[in-house]
């Protein structure tokens, strides 16, 4: 099967059928073997029912439904477990990606052998305060922190080869990171394709200015763990280290320094006058909590179990 694309949606009947007609249209034109998945987040209008319909019409199009709205990562995290082409395409469901663009990001997996593919909305049709320039801002600070050149992390429609898929865990609210999830998982070739934005013709977004300050807040999580994700002693036991050695020597010398007094027969302090014997105690306090927490952290990592994220309440062909 030449392509499988995903469309992760929530609240979108007016746009679906649309779409539907569009891709079908694309992928006729170019002669694709192809699986349409629709992954349902809850929706409580009538985006399934519309989905059923397209299913009974036409075999190649497939629904996943969650009991309720789990977020888009886990919409993702399900489309890509059941996807079985051999490029990936993700696409939004509200007609600002344009299926137009599938042929082009094809031939970049398949010809230019790239293994993941971003589309960059150059030219948008969005808020200029609201979403544009936060938008700027988002992907400047998440090229510096993960050394992944891309304009535009935030785009949903992204092309990418089946081994991807299959080797990312997105979780979460990551979906916006999935390329730097591919890169921390060996997939380095990554490219970028300046794609086409239009308009939102039906509806309103559903992502708020919330969304930017918990993709910050994602992007300093990513960062950890792409640094210490598996070994989190090596940052909080070094830490812990450090912080228990200074108040150790601290404690130590405040210690000598009272028996040198005492044996001199020189005038001295009570210990607990001299304001290094607190520094001395907090640093070891903390630094015996650091090497506990990066102690655990690695019992975590060796005993957990991978729950799952999201509940599927049915599932179309």
């Amino acid at each position: 099967m030449n392509l499988s694309i995903l469309i992760p949606l929530l609240n979108e009947d007016e746009s679906i059928k649309e779409l539907y007609t569009w891709i079908i249209s694309v992928m006729k034109s170019n002669n694709y073997s192809y699986e349409v998945i629709f992954i349902d987040d809850g929706s409580s209008d009538n985006s399934w029912t519309i989905i059923e319909e397209l299913a009974s019409e036409n075999l190649n199009i497939k629904g996943i439904r969650f009991m309720k709205n789990f977020g888009k990562s886990q919409a993702l995290h399900a489309g890509f477990a059941k996807a079985q082409g051999n490029v990936i395409i993700t696409m939004d469901a509200d007609l600002q990606d344009s299926p137009e663009e599938i042929p082009g990001l094809y031939e970049m997996i398949t010809s230019q052998n790239f293994d993941l593919v971003s589309g960059w909305k150059k030219k948008r049709y969005d808020s200029v305060v609201a979403k544009n320039l936060p938008s700027k801002l988002f992907n400047w600070a998440a090229r510096k922190t993960s050394g992944v050149e891309l304009n535009d992390f935030n785009c949903g429609l992204k092309a990418y080869k089946n081994i991807v898929v299959k080797n990312i865990e997105v979780s979460g609210e990551m979906h916006r990171y999935i390329p730097v999830l591919a890169k921390n998982a060996g997939f380095g070739k990554i490219g970028e394709k300046i794609v086409q934005h239009q308009a939102r013709k039906y509806g309103e977004t559903k992502f708020g200015m919330n969304r930017f300050v918990n993709g910050f807040l994602d992007l300093i999580t990513i960062w950890f763990l792409s640094r210490f994700g598996k070994r989190p002693m090596h940052l909080f036991g070094a830490m812990g280290s450090v912080m228990f050695m200074i108040g150790f020597i601290a404690a130590g010398f405040i210690g000598f320094m009272k028996l040198y007094k005492l044996y001199h027969r020189l005038p001295y302090d009570l210990v607990t006058n001299n304001p290094w014997f607190y520094i001395s105690l907090t640093t070891m306090v903390l630094g015996t909590q650091l090497f506990l927490a990066g102690f655990l952290g690695e019992i975590i990592l060796r005993t957990k179990n991978n729950e799952e994220r999201y509940k599927v309440s049915k599932e179309i062909n």
